[in-house]
């Protein structure tokens, strides 16, 4: 199992390089070319919004992927460090609704591009996992 994790500071401009990044590492796990595009676009999302939830809360400490080459798959994980909100605390109010509104928004960008994406989050940050199928070597 290959992995290969890439750290940059919670800025816009950095995205583009993860989404770069992510595709090599994708098509040389073998993950089908069709799918690449959702690959970027997925990556590219998930960035953003961690770059996002730093960037409002605050947060110094670098945005995290880890691109992971498995027997049968390909799994992408981003990772913050922003504190989230449990589901239906009203408590916030405001701005946060806005946020909140915006975070679900790019959720469902994630979930309609993968079909297997599992997000979990907590006080201490947040992790989306996202992975994919690769063909398996038939050896004759």
């Amino acid at each position: 199992m290959a992995t290969v994790e890439l750290r940059f500071s919670a800025l816009p401009e950095h995205v583009r390089t993860a989404r770069l990044v992510a595709a090599a590492v994708a098509r040389r796990a073998g993950v089908d070319e069709a799918v690449l595009d959702e690959v970027r676009l997925a990556v590219g999302e998930a960035c953003t919004r961690a770059v996002g939830l730093h960037q409002s809360g605050g947060i110094s400490a670098p945005v995290r992927v880890s691109l992971i080459e498995e027997e049968k798959q390909f799994a992408i994980e981003v990772g913050d460090e922003a504190p989230h909100t449990v589901p239906g605390d009203k408590a916030s109010g405001g701005d946060a609704d806005v946020e909140i509104e915006e975070d679900d928004m790019g959720l469902a960008v994630i979930s309609g591009l993968v079909d297997d994406v599992e997000v979990t989050a907590s006080e201490n940050g947040g992790l989306i996992r996202m992975s994919w199928p690769t063909p398996t070597v038939a050896l004759s």
